[in-house]
């Protein structure tokens, strides 16, 4: 079961000028290798007469794929400071890729690195970023005479309600985070005098806002 994690929400896409030069951003949650170099590629043809097509992503539940490219800036100056934004921010799954027009400027070393950096951002800020936290999807079981009383005190609660079956007895549906199992198995029977049927239907990701 993959620990919680922090990815993007989906494709993003920005732009940043300085000194007249042109950084467009662009972002995209993937799950393998192969879709980061299928993106990055996508994005080369789309931009074939820029300047630089630099790139960086960072995938698995350790972070165990992590590439820079600088595309032909100087080493170390486009490409890894890209990575370092999707190091500090810990997020996984995602690909960058800063496609640059140069302006005619020079902007140094340390102009391209601070460049690229807030470039990286500003894309991954486009895009918008998701906590994915594992959990369960409950199963509590009562007779009709709980039903009122649990399905309040369910959706006062933090416990997303997912679903309500109404049949000989009553199925309600929810989800709760693996970290929680005890405390709501040990809350719901509190709620119903140890009267409700409780199960762990299956485990899923869910992701919320950050």
């Amino acid at each position: 079961m993959r620990a919680n994690y922090r990815t993007v929400k989906g494709y993003g896409e920005s732009e940043y000028v300085i000194q007249r030069s042109r950084f467009i951003t662009f972002v995209m949650r993937v799950e393998t290798e192969e879709e980061a170099l299928d993106f990055i590629n996508d994005i080369k043809k789309m931009h074939h007469t820029a300047t630089h097509n630099c790139s960086a992503y960072m995938i698995g539940e350790h972070n165990d794929i992590q590439k820079a490219n600088d595309d032909g800036e100087p080493s170390g100056t486009a490409g890894v400071p890209i990575l370092e934004v999707l190091k500090k921010q810990d997020l996984k799954d995602t690909v960058i890729v800063v496609t640059r027009y140069f302006g005619g400027i020079k902007l140094g070393g340390g102009g391209l690195i601070r460049a690229y950096g807030r470039a990286a951002s500003d894309g991954i800020a486009a895009a918008g970023t998701v906590e994915c936290r594992q959990h369960f999807l409950m199963k509590v079981t009562v007779d009709y005479t709980w039903l009122g009383k649990v399905e309040n005190e369910v959706r006062q609660s933090n416990y997303i309600l997912d679903d309500i079956n109404y049949m000989e007895d009553v199925d309600i549906l929810l989800y709760v985070p693996i970290e929680d199992e005890e405390t709501f198995i040990d809350w719901m029977n509190e709620i119903t005098n140890g009267q409700a049927k409780i199960s762990s239907i299956t485990n899923k990701l869910l992701e919320f806002n950050i």
